[in-house]
């Protein structure tokens, strides 16, 4: 019966309880006081909307999506996005039109940036990423015409590359109309002396652009084409780059000249992607732009994110929840660990 009773350590472990209770009781309440914090509802630093550039092409619609979900969850903003393109951007950007515009490709619109950014108005904030462009044929193209090498052969083949309103000449696809690429493609062209030869046609929008570019490739047809990358439609297609006379920087800023006098042909370099700021925003929103400059993606991940983009047919904001979702090891990086748990909370 003595084994009833409890010896010296039983005694001393029931002393200890009190302990043990008030010990999970602090940590109940520390933990439930942390969740609290963090479902807590951030107070925007703008008492108004911030508005984003909705430029129309899709690693640009995505990260915008991507940004202001973050924008919105994390930092209890209303943000919208005002559909523009890239020059008419720019100006907006200059004029506070527009506080955020996540995608500037600086080669497209190398001037006319250092022109915006020398009058004090606008911020370069952050790099995304590291961007190319190139004149692109399908490599069955390339199977078929061995010869076709590089963009000053293309005269050679004008008849492989019938434009269906001119017959009597080839149709190059250069860029879609008021972008800013459409500059440096127009002055690369006539650069090249291919207007005897080729019709330049600007599709009227990115879309359009795409979608006649997919239905020759999905036909076999010949065709060549000005293109960026990282983009679905060159992640899912077997290209081959023409080749250009090497870059040269002078020839280069020329050519993203709209004004250019004397255009000469140049490579493109590779090109800096990035996120670009209305002054007076900055000053006013420190902790969005703090965000807005640490956005960042290798363009592997940009890649694999505009291939899911192509294979699920998904519009910007799906392709923006899925990135939240499958990478948070990347964008939890850009903000601190609270903005992070609100926007994992609302996902």
């Amino acid at each position: 019966m003595s084994s009833y009773f409890p010896h010296a350590g039983a005694k001393s472990r029931l002393h200890r309880f009190p302990l043990i209770q008030a010990s999970v009781l602090t940590s109940v309440l520390l933990a439930l006081s942390s969740a609290a914090h963090a479902a807590a509802p951030a107070a925007c630093e703008l008492d108004r909307t911030v508005r984003f550039g909705g430029m129309n092409w899709e690693s640009n619609l995505v990260l915008t999506e991507v940004e202001r979900f973050i924008a919105d969850k994390g930092y209890g903003c209303k943000t919208e996005v005002i559909s523009v393109e890239t020059l008419p951007a720019l100006a907006a950007l200059e004029r506070g039109d527009l506080d955020v515009n996540t995608e500037i490709w600086l080669n497209s619109v190398a001037d006319p940036w250092k022109q915006a950014e020398a009058k004090g108005n606008v911020k370069r904030i952050g790099d995304i990423y590291m961007g190319g462009e190139a004149w692109f044929i399908p490599r069955y193209t390339a199977e078929r015409l061995p010869e076709l090498k590089s963009a000053a052969d293309l005269p050679k083949f004008k008849d492989e590359f019938k434009d269906p309103e001119e017959p009597g000449k080839g149709r190059f696809y250069g860029c879609p109309a008021g972008w800013g690429c459409e500059v440096v493609s127009g002055n690369l062209f006539n650069a090249l002396k291919l207007g005897d030869t080729y019709t330049l046609f600007s599709p009227g929008t990115g879309a359009t652009q795409k979608a006649a570019l997919t239905s020759a490739y999905q036909r076999k047809e010949n065709v060549v084409f000005y293109y960026w990358y990282p983009t679905p439609l060159v992640g899912s297609m077997d290209l081959v780059k023409l080749e250009l006379p090497a870059y040269d920087e002078k020839k280069h800023g020329c050519l993203t000249d709209p004004n250019c006098a004397n255009p000469e042909p140049s490579d493109y370099p590779e090109n800096p992607v990035f996120t670009a700021v209305n002054m007076e925003f900055s000053k006013t929103a420190p902790e969005l732009t703090a965000f807005l400059a640490n956005v960042s993606m290798p363009v592997e991940l940009m890649n694999d994110t505009m291939a899911h983009m192509e294979k699920t047919e998904g519009e910007p904001e799906d392709v923006a929840h899925w990135f939240l979702k499958e990478h948070e090891d990347t964008w939890s990086k850009w903000v601190p660990l609270d903005v992070a748990q609100r926007v994992k909370a609302a996902l």
